[in-house]
Order: C-alpha cells, then structure tokens, then sequence
C-alpha cells in the first residue's frame, strides 16, 4: 500500500515538472485589460518617494536595510521609469530587471517579493500560445504583467509632498490681476496684432495677421460706403 502511495505521489512529481506554466498563470492578452490602471508621471513618483520614505521610516538601528531593502527600491525606480501613462503597460521579463539591474535572479525576486508584500506592486503570471509542429507542449510562460501602487500607510509619510498646495492668495491675486490685464489688452489689440500675439507658428500668425487686415479693409469700405449713402 504504501508503495502504491509513495509511486503515486512520485507520477505526481514528475507531472507537475512537465507543465510548460506556472500555477495560476493565465493567457497574455486576455487578462491585462482589468488589471493595468492608466496614470502619470506625478502618480508613479509618488509611488517610488513613497517607497523611499516607508523604507527608512521601518529601518532599525544598526541594520543596512528597511522593510523593503535597497533592491527593491532599485527595481521599483526601475519600473517606475518603463510604465506606459497611457495605458498602464508593465511587463518586463525577469531576465530584463537582472540585466538592466546587475542583480542575481534570486535578489530580483526577493525584491519584487517584497515589493508585494508591503503593497508596491502587484503582478499577474502569464502564458502564451507557441505555434510548433511536432510533439510537445503548445504554451509556455512568458513575462508577468506589473501594476504599481501607493499603500495607505506610506501614502501618509509623504505629507505635504503628496498633496496638491494650495497657491498663497497674494500669488493668486497677482496670477488674477495679469490674467485681467492681459484680457484687457488683447480687447484693445487689432485682428492682425491679435493674431501675431496668439500665434506662435510665424507663418501661420503672419496668414491670421493678412486675412485679419483684409477684414478690417471691408469693414473700413463698408463704413466709408453707408456713411457716402448718408451723405447723398
């Protein structure tokens, strides 16, 4: 009995070994619609002071590294800087970071490990299809798909920086003064000057300047014609 049992756990094994993908992955190009979050420039550096901030603030006396430790940092600059706004696009290889980074795959690993752990970045595994003809498996494991995000405890150690400052009044009330100044002036200014002020393009503000003197031309004819009925 107990050889039935030690042989079956043993196919077991060696079945598992044989499967082209990772527990838990899913098809690449069909998951990452719900999972990756557009945003921005702003937003991603939140994310990487963030880190920086959490990572200190958790450091104990005497020890080189934090909660997260300087690898995961490095990785987190790293992907901070390949996002796509647009999209929200991540999906470096494993290969890409220890290359890119001069890291051992098991330091990159550890790293994005505890990049999730403590809420940084979150990723889904992924397989693809493989065209081949002869016998074998038709899948194998490709990139992860990556998402940043800011963790509410750290989200709290950025303060000030993390928040949109209000501008002072007197900076406000100036901004005000120029914005009526500048509207008051343009009211004032002719359709060519007008034209040349808005434009920056020369060649385009120089073609807005020419049709805005031919308008005043009719205009100015068209005075000059009713004010010669009047007169008859």
């Amino acid at each position: 009995m107990f050889k039935t049992i030690g042989a079956a756990l043993a196919g077991a094994h060696a079945a598992r070994a044989r499967q082209p993908v990772r527990r838990h992955s899913r098809l690449a190009g069909q998951c990452e619609a719900v999972f990756w979050r557009r945003t921005d420039r702003r937003e991603v550096r939140r994310v990487l002071l963030a880190a920086r901030k959490y990572e200190l603030a958790g450091r104990q006396p005497g020890r080189r590294n934090g909660p997260l430790g300087h690898v995961a940092l490095e990785v987190l600059e790293f992907l901070v800087n390949l996002v796509d706004y647009r999209t929200g696009r991540l999906e470096p290889s494993l290969d890409t970071l220890t290359r890119k980074l001069r890291r051992s795959k098991d330091a990159v690993v550890r790293a994005l490990a505890a990049l999730r752990a403590h809420g940084f970045a979150d990723w889904i595994r992924r397989f693809e299809t493989v065209e081949r003809d002869g016998p074998g498996p038709r899948i194998r494991q490709t990139s992860n798909a990556y998402r940043l995000s800011l963790p509410a405890r750290a989200a709290r150690l950025l303060g000030i920086q993390g928040q949109d400052v209000p501008l002072p009044d007197d900076l406000t009330h100036d901004r005000e003064s120029q914005r009526q100044e500048l509207a008051a002036m343009k009211a004032a200014l002719s359709l060519n000057d007008l034209a040349v002020l808005e434009v920056n393009d020369r060649l385009l503000g120089r073609a807005l300047a020419e049709l805005g003197c031919s308008v005043q031309e009719r205009e100015s004819a068209s005075r000059s014609e009713s004010r010669s009925r009047v007169s008859s």
